[in-house]
């Protein structure tokens, strides 16, 4: 495994990361903790230093499911490893529809409550990156930040990030307390904050990178026959997933799979290689629960594409015909 620095504040992180999301929330029923623990230690094993969780990955029965698994799993790793989660959302559990709609909430004594619940489920003095989940247009950036900062002051966060938020809320946060990660969505299907990579590099801000393989489309490894439990998969709902998207995006996945054999790779890695050889303060946090894909996904760093090939590729996506990609879980107001 590779490490990288994400942002310039001293945060050093494996150059892929662990998004520990699908474990308990989105991808299908909650998985068995004693294999998700075992693989988690596994990851460890491998090198993984990064693990991305958040208050609200879990279910209506365990509406923390995510947080409590690795608080458990990885507390005998804790010295070796970084853990981010996130604060200010929950889900709207009684809409009736899915995904189900977020509701912001970040006022500073939700925060505070957020923060120790956090740490008593990740079973942690201290939490090494702690975002805000979602910008609350109720709460001004100023308010969020002050209280992040204070938090620091305390010893109960080393980090803070934010994640989707719009570049004006980033100035206003890192002017009161300086930001070291933004996490938003970005793949090969889904670029459009690439427009922020100015103002992080500006500020030294890194990225961390969900849903790098585009929710699993990019891994190649579904075709238009696949199905998914519309109770408990997202992925049912998905632009990308219904049937007519894979002709649309042939071009995509041939231009991945030719790659993929040129480099000795598999697509799934040359999708993240590609991220990864943007830029040297992005870190992509692919999730699985398997084994197999957990190794290749770790390998991805091995991967060195040129700045031409980079380029290229870029080019290649600029024009070419592709699905619409999930782009997030409405938020209420």
């Amino acid at each position: 495994m590779e490490y990288r620095n994400l942002g310039n504040r001293g945060l050093r992180v494996s150059a892929v990361g662990l998004g520990c999301m699908g474990m308990s929330h989105a991808y299908g029923a909650p998985a068995d903790h004693r294999e998700m623990t075992e693989l988690l230690a596994k990851a460890v094993d491998m090198g993984y230093t990064f693990f991305d969780t958040a208050e609200v990955y879990g279910t209506s029965e365990r509406p923390h499911d995510n947080e409590e698994l690795l608080g458990e799993a990885l507390r005998p790793y804790r010295d070796r490893i970084a853990i981010a989660t996130k604060f200010g959302l929950r889900f709207d559990t009684e809409s009736g529809i899915v995904p189900y709609p977020l509701l912001p909430d970040s006022r500073p004594e939700t925060i505070r409550r957020a923060v120790e619940g956090s740490l008593r489920r990740l079973q942690t003095d201290y939490i090494d990156l702690y975002y805000q989940h979602r910008p609350d247009p109720n709460v001004p950036m100023e308010d969020v930040a002050g209280t992040v900062a204070d938090l620091i002051k305390e010893g109960k966060v080393l980090y803070w990030g934010l994640s989707e938020a719009s570049e004006e809320d980033i100035r206003r946060a890192h002017a009161v307390c300086p930001l070291t990660a933004i996490q938003d969505r970005y793949s090969m299907m889904a670029r459009w904050h690439e427009a922020l990579f100015p103002t992080l590099e500006e500020l030294g801000i890194g990225l961390v990178a969900f849903s790098p393989l585009a929710n699993g489309l990019l891994s190649d490894c579904y075709t238009a026959a696949s199905r998914f439990d519309a109770r408990t998969d997202y992925r049912a709902a998905m632009p990308q997933f219904q049937p007519d998207s894979y002709d649309k995006n042939h071009g995509l996945l041939q231009l991945i799979r030719r790659l993929a054999g040129e480099k000795h790779a598999t697509p799934a890695q040359i999708s993240l290689a590609w991220m990864l050889c943007k830029k040297p303060w992005i870190v992509p946090i692919p999730g699985t629960r398997k084994l197999d894909r957990l190794k290749e996904n770790a390998q991805a760093a091995d991967i060195l594409l040129t700045d031409e090939e980079v380029e290229q590729m870029d080019r290649a996506l600029d024009t070419m015909p592709m699905s619409d990609v999930f782009g997030g879980t409405a938020l209420r107001k």
